[in-house]
């Protein structure tokens, strides 16, 4: 293979595989894609692979603890890098610490058994991760360069903590965890005011549970040139937990009043604090171009 300057390497394997040392020195190689969880990763010492750009790693196994870490490590061009992680996962820390990265696909299943995952990626451009799990520790390093991040966790995430390492993103769309047959929402008391997005345009904000509309409150009062919002209400809850739609002028939140353009309402079932945020946004937004609702049946 290496003999052959390959650029482009997929390999899916239904079983157990030790892939050849001569596979972690291919200098040619720009794409790499392994899946499989008989699939073992075993990074040599001598790994090198100076051209690699692209590598996803699909429900694999690893040969020791520090094989992933070596392998990234050796990656010194690496842009896009995929990562699922099954119940065979066999690598507790996930360290993923890579200067030249720019795209980031962090899947982790349910039955995962990992103790969490540290970030470290500045040039990072692009955020998905999506943890299946009720709970995990972590940490992301700030992404100065973050424009996407796409959010998909589950209740025992820190959210003030997760929200605070991504303030410089531009699009941000957050998203339910489903474990069996349901909806797990986001503890909304764990983010508090403070955390301002000042780049965020985008956002799509998926909401499970009562307090949901706190959660989008602190949001927009965050978000001061928010361009479009998109807002999916699931479940089916009572009236309890609604706050109040009425603000005094200086406490309205900045982007209705100067740059919020676009609105989406997907899932509305037209209950009262519904109605009432409806009302307060068609009320206070000056520059609102484009409107949508989508009433959930």
């Amino acid at each position: 293979m290496v003999s052959r300057c390959v650029r482009e390497l997929e390999l899916r394997i239904e079983y157990y595989t030790v892939l050849p040392s001569s596979l972690y020195t291919c200098k040619s190689l720009v794409t790499l894609r392994l899946e499989g969880y008989k699939v073992r990763v075993n990074v040599p010492g001598t790994v090198c692979l100076p051209s690699l750009k692209t590598l996803e790693l699909q429900w694999v196994i690893y040969s020791n603890e520090d094989s992933l870490g070596l392998l990234l490590s050796c990656c010194p061009v690496l842009e896009d890098l995929v990562i699922k992680r099954g119940q065979r996962d066999n690598v507790k820390a996930l360290v993923v610490t890579v200067p030249s990265l720019q795209r980031l696909s962090l899947w982790i299943a349910s039955k995962c058994s990992s103790d969490g995952y540290v970030i470290d990626t500045p040039s990072l451009k692009y955020l998905i991760v999506k943890e299946h799990r009720d709970s995990s520790s972590y940490s992301i390093k700030h992404m100065p360069k973050l424009e996407n991040a796409h959010a998909k966790v589950g209740r025992g995430i820190d959210l003030q903590k997760f929200l605070g390492s991504i303030t410089s993103v531009k699009l941000l769309n957050t998203h339910k965890t489903l474990n069996q047959d349901f909806f797990i929402g986001y503890d909304f008391s764990m983010y508090r005011a403070g955390t301002v997005f000042d780049q965020l345009e985008y956002l799509k904000l998926n909401a499970f549970k009562n307090d949901w509309s706190k959660l989008l409150v602190r949001l927009l009062n965050a978000s001061p040139n928010l361009r479009a919002l998109t807002l999916s209400v699931y479940g089916y809850f009572d009236d309890q937990e609604q706050i109040r739609w009425s603000f005094e002028p200086s406490s309205i939140p900045k982007c209705l009043l100067k740059s919020l353009k676009t609105f989406k309402f997907k899932r509305f079932k037209g209950r009262s604090e519904e109605r009432d945020f409806l009302s307060f946004l068609f009320k206070h937004t000056r520059c609102l171009k484009s409107s949508s609702i989508l009433s959930s049946r």
